[in-house]
């Protein structure tokens, strides 16, 4: 029996490959490498094939990429569910190791100089933490409800993050958050993705506005309204998680009444910082959510209060962490990003120049080799982090939302294939390998646009380099090699 399941085995993994999502993956390559041709072409050079440039380099990562692929095809899929953990225990002490490289490129220690070949192993551990949280997610027993396995799963996580950032690579480190998509899939409340939307509406609304006054009072717009939305958010969590329609309809009343009433002293009486008013009255709203949990025992009134009470320490841990302890260049670019400075001449010239170029496209585009902006190299990091806007000025509107909408099938097929595997190890990677994508593309896609934060991270087949286009085939034909032994009869 062994040697006839042997001898029928090749035949039924390339039957059960997912051929839609390989054809996907050949389409990105072409069109990735079409974008770095463009992105680093000069005028005059007819050497686009040559070794010695970079899109005759592309086609060697590409060439390799493919092989890499081929060869994780002819893998038994059961050696990514047994030797998980020791993946990723090897890829975490790399990282580790990496910290104290002595090779720094651009003010990061991400990288491994091996002679003429470049390589970053933060690349390569986001399918090794995918394999990890599979399997242990996978264990018999595990629930995202149980405090432990899920302190365990965060840990998993973040391991390599912290390694990462000791690498001074932040914006690599954080696409692991995209891990957080699948724990809402298997079954992580609700209200963990809600926090996290609450944090970043508290930051961007709170910096952005305060230092802007309400009116003719002193009172900071930005401090006024996150407290404001505070009350709002915790109050209506009565009627969401208790169904308690009266005590919602009374705290709301409570909370507008007396909020409108110190406007309007202020306004017309006598001007004072409305803020004061706001934080005494949020006391008002914990306190009373305390009473009430401790008279009804009603463990979601504690829940409120420390989600009311978490969301003012972050605001105001996160004023201070902006103001006083990030650098100043750090600093210019989230002011850039919400706007309160353009400074096109340094933090925002990146994105300003690349949404010069994606502009200047239209809707068909300049044609291939005859964009203006790119050849001129007005965009830095034009062929890796904002390829994107090479796309936009050469292909235009048309060649732009094609690409989009290939990424777009990508993930969707992705989440798709997932929900079909028979064993949870396997749609737990796919989610995983899905969230990383569409981490990247909407975090890329965004700071090239002028949307998201420029962290430096790179658009998928797309920008420039051997260790991207490796680690995301890997993570890609991994989960593809596991899709195909679905249908496999184990002996």
């Amino acid at each position: 029996m062994p040697n006839n399941y042997s001898a029928d085995r090749q035949p039924g993994v390339l039957r059960s490959l997912d051929w839609w999502t390989i054809c996907i993956y050949i389409a990105l390559l072409i069109f990735g490498w079409v974008s770095v041709c463009g992105a680093s072409y000069t005028y005059g050079d007819t050497e686009i094939f040559s070794l010695s440039s970079r899109s005759g380099m592309q086609i060697i990562w590409i060439g390799t990429s493919v092989c890499l692929g081929f060869v994780i095809l002819m893998m038994d899929d059961r050696f990514f569910d047994t030797f998980a953990y020791i993946v990723y225990g090897l890829l975490v002490l790399l990282l580790f190791a990496t910290i104290f490289n002595p090779h720094s490129i651009k003010g990061s220690r991400s990288w491994l100089v091996l002679g003429p070949l470049r390589l970053q192993p933060a690349e390569f551990a986001k399918f090794a933490t995918a394999l990890a949280i599979a399997k242990f997610m996978s264990v018999y027993g595990f629930t995202m409800k149980n405090r432990k396995h899920f302190m365990i799963a965060c840990g998993i996580i973040f391991l390599p993050m912290l390694c990462i950032v000791g690498q001074r690579e932040t914006g690599s480190a954080l696409v692991y958050l995209s891990f957080f998509f699948m724990f809402y899939r298997e079954g992580m409340p609700g209200s963990f993705l809600f926090t996290g939307v609450a944090m970043i509406i508290y930051f961007v609304v709170g910096i952005k506005y305060e230092n802007v006054m309400l009116w003719d009072t002193p009172t900071s717009v930005g401090k006024f309204i996150v407290l404001f939305l505070v009350q709002l958010f915790s109050t209506s969590m009565i009627w969401v998680y208790l169904g308690d329609t009266k005590k919602t309809k009374r705290l709301l009343a409570y909370v507008f009444g007396i909020t409108l009433i110190a406007v309007l002293f202020s306004e017309f009486v006598i001007p004072f910082d409305i803020v004061w008013v706001q934080l005494i009255l949020s006391a008002g709203v914990i306190g009373y959510f305390i009473y009430n949990g401790l008279n009804s025992r009603f463990p979601h009134f504690f829940y409120i209060s420390l989600f009311a009470l978490g969301s003012i320490a972050f605001f105001y841990s996160a004023d201070y962490v902006l103001n006083d302890v990030m650098q100043p260049h750090q600093r210019v670019r989230i002011n850039v990003l919400l706007g309160l400075d353009e400074d096109l001449a340094g933090a925002g010239y990146n994105v300003h120049q690349s949404e010069i170029a994606i502009g200047s496209g239209g809707l068909r585009g300049k044609g291939f080799l005859n964009g203006t902006q790119t050849k001129l190299k007005f965009v830095p990091e034009q062929d890796t982090d904002f390829i994107f806007c090479t796309v936009g000025e050469e292909e235009g509107f048309l060649g732009s939302a094609s690409v989009l909408v290939l990424f777009c099938c990508l993930i969707l097929r992705l989440m798709y294939i997932s929900e079909r595997q028979p064993f949870k190890f396997g749609r737990v990677y796919g989610y995983c390998v899905a969230g990383i994508f569409f981490f990247h593309l909407f975090i890329n896609v965004g700071m090239v646009l002028g949307l998201t934060p420029v962290i430096g991270i790179p658009l998928p087949f797309f920008s420039y380099g051997g260790s991207s286009l490796w680690g995301f085939t890997l993570l890609l034909f991994i989960f593809l090699r596991i899709d195909a032994g679905r249908n496999l009869i184990r002996q």
